[in-house]
């Protein structure tokens, strides 16, 4: 006999009702078709280095993200391909970026690239369509969004020679304090006697 998992197995106390709930009033996605061609605003959230599955052509994928209109936050890419001859528009894309030796395409690239693009629709050999980036500029940089669950930077502690840390001069200087405990010698709360921080 086989024994398999079932949904209440998976299930946390009372999630029951609202799976089934969500499950009733939600309509099914439609398939993702490709964009339609025209022109896009669309960050550049990730390059990657990567090579072709096929003959192994080394290149570097550029994902964009549409970040307006009705298709905000659909993503499309850009394949640029790292050989001799297609050199003159590798340097030509990714000089747009900053990128000027192949070193960098070993670094991450800086978050909030914002850029106005033009993409094409193409058909591959079977008939099916894609899209295809025809040119891309660069027109600024946004400044990245605030991921509200990253954590928070902790204080710098005070050095060795008991001058207080960075954050804890810039909490002094504006007359704040971090947090409500009261200092020990070296500047940071008192833990008392049971180890508990208050």
């Amino acid at each position: 006999m086989h024994n398999s998992t079932r949904l209440s197995d998976i299930l946390a106390n009372g999630n029951r009702a609202q799976l089934s709930k969500a499950w009733d009033t939600t309509q099914a996605a439609e398939e993702f078709a490709p964009l339609p061609a025209g022109e896009y605003v669309a960050h550049i959230i990730s390059g990657e280095l990567f090579t072709a599955r096929t003959n192994r052509t080394p290149g570097y994928k550029l994902c964009f993200r549409v970040v307006e209109g009705e298709h905000a936050r659909r993503q499309f890419w850009l394949d640029v391909w790292l050989t001799p001859a297609a050199m003159p528009m590798a340097k030509r894309d990714l000089g747009k970026l900053g990128i000027t030796a192949l070193e960098q395409l070993d670094r991450p690239l800086p978050q909030g690239i914002r850029c106005k693009v033009k993409l094409a629709l193409r058909k591959d050999d079977a008939g099916a369509e894609y899209n295809h980036v025809r040119s891309f500029e660069v027109v600024g940089i946004d400044k990245p969004e605030v991921d509200p669950f990253a954590p928070v930077d902790a204080p710098v502690p005070a050095s060795p020679d008991g001058e207080a840390g960075p954050a804890m001069a810039a909490a002094q200087d504006d007359g704040g304090s971090l947090g409500d405990a009261p200092a020990g010698p070296d500047g940071l709360p008192e833990t008392p006697k049971d180890g508990i921080p208050i």
